[in-house]
């Protein structure tokens, strides 16, 4: 009867430190997405409306070898505010707005995703802006509320956490 109960004892405990293994690897494996592959962010304010809303959750990935025009993603600026914007010139382009539109090497880009006209911003940058290596000139859609490349210039890549791949609203948040 002793044995029995002893058997019965060390198979409940092979069953937790089995269970316990597991999580252990779970833990370790999601760590290991969420530090080096995978980032989660959420949207603060409205510089990217209507593509994106306040409250937006977004789910970037971190392994991008090129970002090209066009690319929504998420910036880890030098205060530690993330910013997400998209991405409008890449390294070697000139930019130019002017005129409510913004030019990419001489052509008008068509942005129907854009909220607003698109003016500068200040003085700090002067157009034709030459994006330089290793850098993205960046913009939110909503044009009129946004802080992005015309107030503080094109972003370094190593600022570029990660490129957006989809967005979903939480249950509940406008």
């Amino acid at each position: 009867m002793g044995r029995r109960m002893l058997k019965k004892y060390d198979g409940k405990k092979q069953g937790w430190l089995r269970q316990g293994k597991e999580l252990a690897v779970f833990i370790i494996l999601m760590f290991v997405v969420f530090r080096f592959i995978i980032g989660v962010s959420l949207v603060n304010g409205s510089s990217m409306n209507p593509s994106l809303k306040n409250g937006d959750v977004v789910v970037y990935t971190r392994i991008v070898p090129n970002y090209e025009s066009g690319d929504i993603v998420c910036i880890r600026m030098p205060s530690g505010e993330y910013y997400i914007k998209r991405v409008i010139g890449l390294a070697g382009d000139t930019v130019e707005i002017r005129d409510g539109s913004v030019y990419v090497n001489s052509t008008v880009r068509e942005e129907n995703y854009a909220q607003g006209r698109t003016e500068t911003q200040g003085d700090s940058i002067k157009y034709p802006y030459e994006v330089k290596a290793d850098r993205v000139f960046v913009l939110g859609d909503n044009r009129e509320e946004s802080m992005d490349s015309r107030t503080f210039g094109a972003v370094a890549k190593s600022q570029i956490r990660g490129k957006v791949l989809f967005s979903f609203s939480l249950p509940g948040h406008k």
